[in-house]
């Protein structure tokens, strides 16, 4: 994050500070979502045996490299350090995953004996029951090579979360049509035993999400409920978090009277959806929960970066239920020392995103692809090309084609839209030599929602060419420039702006000798509803295609920016970089 200043109250939240630790003496107002972006999903667990750090896994679906890992020291400064699914061999049939709601979903983040386990649901298997239920593990969270092929286990149920009994005995929990499955797992082979039902939750649709914590001798499951998908073109406004008890890991379970005990449903909070948490315990005893959650309020229909991860307070006093503090834009607690020693390579969310291709250099750790990159698609610096990233076109372009297998890949990448307000800007280079032919940027949810700008070769003519694809609502009709002879001979940029919480603008204009000063013609202007929904959230990046064509023309893209320029965190309040008003 960054120094940062709210229309209501001023918070110094930001990277500005000394990287060691500054004690809180009591409560700290912070800023939600902690993870912004297309962080769903989210669990946490806090170990004191690698140096008191917070590590949280987020689900990814189609992104790669999925299963994103964050660590803090202070539950507000956080760094992406690993993704755990990173490498092709760790699960071949990814890459023919055709749904685009399917993948990665859920994983669960523990530790136990020196060892860190995610288990996680793989949808989208070619067999019936079209899942599968996966555990990994490292030794070393920061490493991704630490990460090894994962085991699968037998379970059918999905959002499998771990748990370890004090005998040694492993059970997995999940939810399987209208309730919460547990069985025992054994993590070297994958089999499983004494699968049962432990509860069905509280009436509410889609019980899911389910952890098992053991507290005060009583054995917590706490679970989502209400569906965090889609209702009438709106965010999930009856998903909510409920939890039951028993003197039993198997049961049976007694609901909290209380439930739900973590809701936003039925009021007009800007922050709608909140469930599918997790707990943990800091250094000081001091109890925490994260959530998923959607900005823009119940009726909203533009919330592009999708479900994103919120941080709350929780007060569990001993033999009690827990009673969480309800998910709100400004929050207080009592939060760690303020803190940045973070000793791994990655990078922390927030700021400027500021990336120059040079020479050695690799793919920043958080950039993405939609499935499996293809394989010498994507090269730094090439020879007589320094400081760019040459794209090399996919058949496939960002929608896909029933005359081309999904596993062939799609050139494209991108980074996550963590900003409400931004703007995003690339230069390209690149003169298309054959029909169809196409280079650009895109805001992409999935290959069925997404808005693109590219550079395109029609009937031996080059255009500008802005076009939408939207399975939600119907996108803007297809807009065509022809761009003049001049442009061709050297780079274009191409910029999107989030101008607003509703809309996106994409402009492009031709590079002079001053870069920082290219000017820009408006192509258009499209809703930011087109690309919301689903369980997904927005990227923004560039990719090549022939459009199934037969060209092979790469591209050269140079000067990558993002610039966040403010955070919505309710209807009126709105946090702003340092130094931008």
């Amino acid at each position: 994050m960054w120094l940062a200043s709210i229309i209501t109250l001023v918070l110094s939240t930001g990277l500005g500070v000394k990287p060691h630790a500054v004690a809180n003496t009591k409560n700290a107002t912070y800023t939600n979502p902690i993870l912004p972006g297309f962080f769903p999903d989210p669990s946490c667990i806090f170990v004191p045996e690698l140096n008191n750090t917070f590590i949280c896994a987020s689900s990814s679906f189609l992104a790669f490299p999925g299963i994103p890992l964050h660590v803090s020291k202070d539950l507000i400064h956080w760094k992406l350090v690993s993704h755990v699914f990173n490498r092709r061999e760790q699960y071949p049939s990814f890459g023919n995953i055709s749904n685009n709601q399917f993948g990665v979903y859920a994983p669960t983040i523990r530790f136990h004996e020196n060892t860190f386990y995610i288990s996680v649901t793989m949808f989208g298997s070619s067999e019936y029951p079209y899942l599968e239920n996966l555990v990994f593990n490292a030794s070393d969270p920061f490493d991704d090579r630490s990460w090894g092929i994962p085991i699968s286990t037998q379970g059918q149920a999905y959002d499998t979360s771990l748990f370890w009994e004090d005998d040694g005995t492993i059970y997995d929990q999940g939810a399987a049509g209208l309730g919460i499955v547990q069985w025992k797992v054994d993590l070297q082979s994958g089999n499983i035993t004494d699968q049962r039902y432990i509860w069905n939750g509280t009436g509410g649709v889609a019980p899911e999400g389910p952890h098992v914590y053991k507290k005060d001798g009583y054995y917590y499951l706490m679970i989502a409920e209400g569906g965090s998908g889609d209702a009438e073109g709106t965010a999930a406004t009856k998903h909510h978090e409920s939890i039951a008890r028993s003197r039993n890991v198997i049961g049976p379970y007694e609901s909290n009277p209380a439930n739900p005990i973590l809701s936003n449903v039925n009021t007009t909070q800007y922050f709608t959806g909140t469930g599918h948490v997790d707990l943990f315990k800091d250094a000081r005893g001091n109890w925490w929960g994260v959530a998923l959650a959607t900005r823009g309020g119940p009726k909203s229909a533009a919330y592009p970066m999708g479900r994103e991860t919120v941080l709350f307070p929780v007060s569990w006093e001993a033999g009690e239920w827990p009673v969480f503090d309800q998910v709100r834009g400004i929050m207080s607690g009592p939060l760690p020392p303020t803190d940045l020693d973070i000793h791994a390579h990655g990078r922390f969310i927030g700021g400027p995103d500021i990336v120059e291709f040079g020479p050695g250099s690799d793919i920043p750790i958080h950039f993405t692809y939609w499935r499996f990159p293809i394989s010498g698609a994507y090269t730094v610096s090439p020879a007589k090309h320094p400081h760019t990233l040459r794209l090399v076109p996919s058949a496939l372009n960002l929608t896909g084609s029933p005359n081309h297998a999904l596993s062939d890949g799609q050139t494209f990448i991108s980074r996550r839209q963590t900003d409400t307000l931004f703007t995003y800007s690339v230069d390209i280079n690149f003169l298309a030599a054959a029909e169809n032919e196409e280079v650009g940027v895109s805001v992409f949810l999935t290959q069925d929602q997404h808005l693109d700008l590219g550079l395109t070769k029609l009937n031996n003519v080059t255009y500008l060419r802005f076009r939408g694809r939207s399975s939600k609502e119907i996108p803007p009709a297809e807009i065509l420039h022809r761009v003049d002879t001049s442009w061709l001979a050297g780079k274009v940029r191409f910029q999107i702006d989030a101008f607003n919480a509703t809309h996106y603008r994409f402009l492009a204009g031709k590079v002079e000798e001053d870069v920082d000063r290219v000017p820009l013609r408006e192509i258009a202007v499209a809703p930011a509803s087109l690309v919301s929904g689903g369980y997904t959230g927005t990227l923004v990046g560039v990719y090549a295609t022939t459009n199934g064509g037969n060209g092979s023309t790469p591209a050269y893209v140079s000067r990558w920016r993002y610039l966040p320029r403010g955070q919505g965190v309710d209807f009126d309040t709105w946090v702003y970089p340092d130094g931008h008003c």
